[in-house]
């Protein structure tokens, strides 16, 4: 009979340290660190996450394109510019359309801290109007005024205006361990664990000799 009660308990018990145990170790999701490119209407609309990379996308007169810098696993989490800066306020009336260029009013967001490599403070997000020829690539507009730019082998755009100084596309880890463990399972809840299964083991086996 009281091999018969823990066998009964064995699921009860089991369950929550089954339980406990998964969700012990924290999330080892990574992300990466890079500038995403955005391209907007100078309307004031919204950012589209661009499609084309800065070398191939083709802005018109009068479009708007950002840079952001921060931490992403991909496009779908990526993070937009900030700020609410239309075409007009960023280009004005200082930069008349003329015939044979176009303008491109450029945003450039250099993230926050946490994104920044080793905690540092990065640039002030600034805003700038580029007059380039009339086919020029959004990478050409931001090379006219976000000198020096820095791309890796495989044209990977890696700093803007210097920024970072180093590193490029690098995978970050998204979420942190507490610094108080290695993000493991504590061994008393191993420790607790592997009694309940031996018990359960010993349980079995009283049962089936009793049987014989």
């Amino acid at each position: 009979m009281v091999g018969r009660s823990v066998i009964r308990l064995l699921p009860v018990v089991l369950l929550p340290l089954v339980a406990v145990l998964a969700g012990a170790a924290p999330a080892q999701a990574e992300g990466y660190r890079y500038w995403s490119f955005w391209q907007r209407g100078g309307d004031g609309g919204g950012w589209t996450y661009a499609a084309q990379g800065p070398s191939a996308a083709r802005p018109g007169d009068g479009d708007m394109i950002g840079f952001r810098f921060a931490v992403s696993e991909d496009s779908r989490d990526a993070a937009r510019p900030r700020g609410t800066a239309r075409f007009d306020a960023i280009c004005g009336a200082d930069s008349p359309a003329k015939r044979g260029t176009k303008r491109i009013a450029v945003v450039l967001d250099f993230g926050t801290a946490q994104d920044a490599p080793d905690g540092r403070t990065p640039p002030k997000s600034r805003t700038a109007c580029a007059r380039v020829g009339a086919d020029a690539t959004a990478g050409e507009a931001l090379a006219a005024v976000a000198k020096p730019l820095r791309y890796n082998s495989s044209a990977l755009l890696c700093a803007i205006a210097a920024y970072p100084k180093s590193g490029c596309g690098e995978a970050v880890a998204a979420q942190k361990d507490d610094d108080t463990g290695d993000g493991g399972p504590s061994a008393g809840l191993i420790g607790g664990t592997a009694v309940v299964l031996a018990l359960g083991a010993a349980a079995v086996w009283q049962t089936r000799r009793r049987r014989a």
